[in-house]
């Protein structure tokens, strides 16, 4: 990806001082999502190393993840699975728990979203401390998914959430990486 790409989407990003607690610096992805050309270039990045690759389903985690894996499900022809927090789905689920900075949460999906052996990319906003991203691949692996690849706009290396995925054999993608929390 292009270093103007790069300051494109960087630029896009609003960065909030101090949220959701003191000390973190929260990137808010919806001033990207605002621009047509970021939201586009961002959409075109993340589903390019696909080209000619046949993938079944995205899978986007709640919430930031269900708008940009629709827009990849479109562009990539390709069907879309949503990942729900606890008790938004409304027919037989599969669930499971997982850990965040500060406790435990679940997240369930449809047991008929996902066909065994179906190849699958997993998406959402950002990756930090890896808690919800692992969750998710687990859930989808635990449905059969050939997990493809687990795709983010934004890396935070620094809280080490990528090494969680490539530890269960997930190939991550992202864009752009800030340092710090």
């Amino acid at each position: 990806m292009s270093s103007s790409l790069q300051q494109e989407l960087i630029a896009s990003i609003r960065n909030i001082a101090d949220y959701p607690k003191p000390g973190i610096m929260f990137r808010d992805i919806t001033t990207l999502l605002g621009n047509p050309r970021a939201f586009r270039s961002a959409i075109d990045a993340l589903i390019q190393p696909f080209a000619g690759t046949k993938i079944d389903k995205v899978a986007g985690v709640e919430a930031r993840g269900f708008i940009m894996g629709g827009a990849m499900a479109h562009q990539m022809s390709a069907g879309f699975v949503p990942i729900r927090k606890k008790g938004k789905l409304p027919h037989d689920i599969v669930r499971i728990a997982y850990s965040l900075e500060y406790g435990v949460d679940e997240m369930e999906m449809h047991r008929d979203a996902i066909k065994p052996g179906e190849k699958v990319v997993l998406v959402d906003d950002l990756i930090a401390t890896g808690g919800t991203a692992e969750g998710a691949t687990k859930l989808l692996q635990q449905m059969g998914a050939d997990i493809v690849a687990a795709c983010f706009i934004i890396d935070l290396p620094e809280l080490r959430g990528r090494k969680k995925l490539e530890a269960l054999g997930v190939e991550v993608r992202t864009l752009i990486e800030f340092d710090g929390h």
